[in-house]
C-alpha cells in the first residue's frame, strides 16, 4: 500500500513538473532523466519521451519503445504514460521511448508512414546513444500490430530483440477481426496500394502472421476474454503460426476487454510476465 501510494505521489509530481525537470525519482534508488516531446523527423506528431537511467553503467543498455494504440488513426503516446513508469520501476536498468507517429486519415494511409516512424525512431537513438542496442517493441491494439508487423517484416537490421503484442491484431483478414466497427476503413486507409508488390493483396501484406518465419523475433501476447475488437481467435491464429515456425512465444489471457490490459491486477500480471520472457529471451 505505502509503495503504491508513493509511485502515485511520484506520478502526480512527475506530471506537474515534468515539463521544466530533466530527472525524477520513481523511488528505491530508480532515477531517470528525461526529455519530453523530442522531434526525430519533420512532421509535428513526429515527437517521442526519453528515458534514460540515472546511474551509470558500464554495458549498453537495452531499449523499450512503446507504440499506443487508437486504430491507427487516434492515440497518444499519453495514453501510456501511466504504464511506461509502471514498466520502468520494474525494468529500472533499461531505456524507454514512448512515441507519438503519424496518424491515418482519409486521405493518409497509415502505413508505411508508421512503419517508417517505428525505423526513424530506431535510427534516431542509435545516433543518441552512441551504441547499437537491442530494441523491444511494445504496444496496445494498433501499436501492438504495428510492433508485430515491424519486427516480423520491416527490421532489416534485425534490431529487435523482442516483441510484446498486448491486444494487437495480427491477422486482419480474420473473420473475427472482420466484426471491426472500423473494419471498411482498414480495408481502405490501411495501406497505400501504390506500395503493395506485385498480386499481393493489402489484408495479406498488413497482417503480420503473414511475415512470420524461423527468424522471427520472439513475442509475447496479451489478449482480452471479451475483447470485441480484437477477438480472442487472434490470439490461436498467432500462436499457432509462431509454433509452426518454432519461434519463442508465450501468451496469456486477462479478464475483460480491449480496454482492461492495463487495469488492475492485469497490468501487474503482464509486467511479471513481461520479465520472465525476456529472461528466457536471452538464454536463446
Amino acid at each position: 500500500m505505502k509503495k503504491s501510494l508513493v509511485f502515485v505521489i511520484c506520478f502526480i509530481s512527475f506530471l506537474l513538473i515534468g515539463c521544466k525537470e530533466s530527472k525524477f525519482n520513481l523511488g528505491n534508488n530508480i532515477r531517470f532523466n528525461k526529455e519530453e516531446n523530442i522531434h526525430y523527423g519533420d512532421n509535428p506528431e513526429q515527437v517521442m519521451d526519453l528515458y534514460i537511467p540515472d546511474k551509470k553503467a558500464s554495458e549498453e543498455k537495452e531499449v523499450f519503445i512503446i507504440i499506443h494504440g487508437g486504430g491507427w488513426r487516434s492515440g497518444n503516446k499519453s495514453q501510456l504514460t501511466f504504464f511506461t513508469l509502471s514498466m520502468m520501476q520494474k525494468f529500472p536498468d533499461h531505456v524507454f521511448v514512448n512515441m507519438n507517429y503519424r496518424l491515418a486519415s482519409a486521405t493518409q494511409y497509415a502505413l508505411p508512414n508508421q512503419t517508417d516512424d517505428i525505423k526513424k525512431v530506431i535510427t534516431f537513438l542509435k545516433k543518441k546513444l552512441n551504441y547499437k542496442p537491442r530494441f523491444i517493441l511494445m504496444g496496445n491494439s494498433a501499436g501492438g500490430h504495428l510492433s508485430m508487423l515491424y519486427a516480423y517484416h520491416f527490421d532489416a537490421d534485425k534490431d529487435v530483440k523482442a516483441v510484446i503484442n498486448i491486444v494487437g491484431p495480427a491477422d486482419l483478414s480474420d473473420e473475427g477481426f472482420k466484426n471491426y466497427e472500423e473494419y471498411s476503413f482498414v480495408e481502405k486507409h490501411l495501406i497505400d496500394a501504390k506500395t503493395l508488390p506485385v498480386k499481393t493483396s493489402a489484408i495479406s501484406f498488413v497482417s503480420p502472421v503473414h511475415w512470420i518465419n524461423i527468424t522471427s523475433s520472439p513475442t509475447l501476447s496479451y489478449y482480452g476474454n471479451t475483447d470485441r475488437v480484437v477477438p480472442l481467435s487472434q490470439n490461436k491464429i498467432l500462436d499457432s503460426i509462431l509454433s509452426k515456425n518454432n519461434v519463442i512465444h508465450e501468451s496469456y489471457e486477462f479478464n475483460g476487454g480491449h480496454l482492461d490490459w492495463d487495469k488492475q491486477p492485469n497490468n501487474t500480471f503482464l509486467i511479471d510476465k513481461i520479465e520472465t520472457f525476456l529472461k528466457k529471451t536471452d538464454k536463446k
